[in-house]
């Protein structure tokens, strides 16, 4: 089995427990506008509490969260101050940690429904070049469909970068493993996997709906012989609706303890991944925990 790696948690949910200014529409992308010290001060609790990956704070650096104008205006320069703040934080350690570059879901989270393939691509080639020199691998965030995914590998196709491709699920732990769109993990995983893929990942679903979505995953690989990387970021939000729409309201969260979340976590490095960290409302304590556990039972 592959060394357990930590990823970071959630950086929106975070900036707003840390104080920072945050609203709707613009989201994280508020703190680097107006207070870029907070995301600092996120990064740098991810990473004492011990996260081995830490993504920029680009995620809400496309005109569904800044609106076209600030978006034509000041897009890629966010982008790219998004990534040295992350860099910069790296820096100051004398730890090896990587930064992950963030690609986010263009229209908004979870839903494929307004997803445009041609504009889809302008815009994250737009955060691509802004975040590439300041960036060590590249975390495609939240992708909701095969499609998507499918924009996401032509933007990153030329990098010479590990490229990570994570897909959000439907909170539905009735159903089979299934995208945001209603098409399998199993057949979105084989609709990529002879792309050049470095690993798939399953991002900002409930915890619940990840293991079967694993078990799906290595189906598929050991159906094609390919061996890549298995990495999971859950959230603690509850359970979000087909029509959801982010920019109205801010998405309800449960309280999911660290010592809770570590037990999907336990399950989910069982199933098979081997990157591990947090999505919305997964803060320092629970990746801290993480990491205790993944030392145990390394050192055992």
């Amino acid at each position: 089995m592959k060394k357990l790696t930590i990823l970071d948690g959630g950086m929106g949910r975070e900036l707003k427990r840390l104080g920072a200014p945050f609203s709707q529409p613009l989201w994280s992308a508020q703190a680097l506008i107006e207070a870029p010290q907070y995301v600092t001060q996120a990064h740098q609790g991810f990473i004492d509490a011990g996260a081995e990956i830490i993504t920029t704070n680009s995620y809400a650096c496309v005109p569904f969260h800044l609106g076209e104008a600030l978006y034509q205006e000041r897009g890629a320069a966010l982008a790219k101050q998004a990534a040295i703040l992350a860099q910069n934080a790296v820096n100051n350690t004398q730890q090896t940690i990587l930064v992950a570059g963030s690609l986010p879901p263009p229209f908004g989270s979870y839903r494929p429904d307004l997803f445009e393939e041609d504009r889809a691509f302008d815009i994250l080639k737009t955060l691509f070049n802004a975040q590439n020199e300041h960036v060590d691998l590249w975390l495609a965030e939240t992708i909701s469909s095969i499609e998507e995914a499918q924009v996401m590998i032509n933007v990153l196709k030329e990098s010479t970068k590990p490229c990570y491709y994570a897909f959000t699920l439907n909170d539905n732990i009735e159903q089979p493993a299934t995208l945001r769109s209603g098409e399998s993990v199993t057949k979105a995983i084989g609709a990529i996997i002879q792309e050049n893929i470095d690993g798939v990942f399953f991002n900002c679903s409930i915890p619940e709906v990840i293991e079967q979505a694993i078990r799906d995953t290595n189906n598929v690989l050991e159906k094609h012989h390919k061996q890549i990387d298995i990495g999971v970021f859950a959230n603690s939000f509850t359970p979000i609706s087909t029509d959801h729409k982010a920019n109205l309201s801010v998405q309800g969260c449960r309280d999911l303890s660290p010592e809770q979340y570590l037990e999907f976590a336990k399950k989910w490095h069982t199933a098979g991944a081997n990157i591990i960290g947090g999505c919305c409302g997964i803060g320092p304590e629970h990746i801290g925990l993480l990491v205790q556990w993944r030392d145990g039972f390394e050192k055992a």
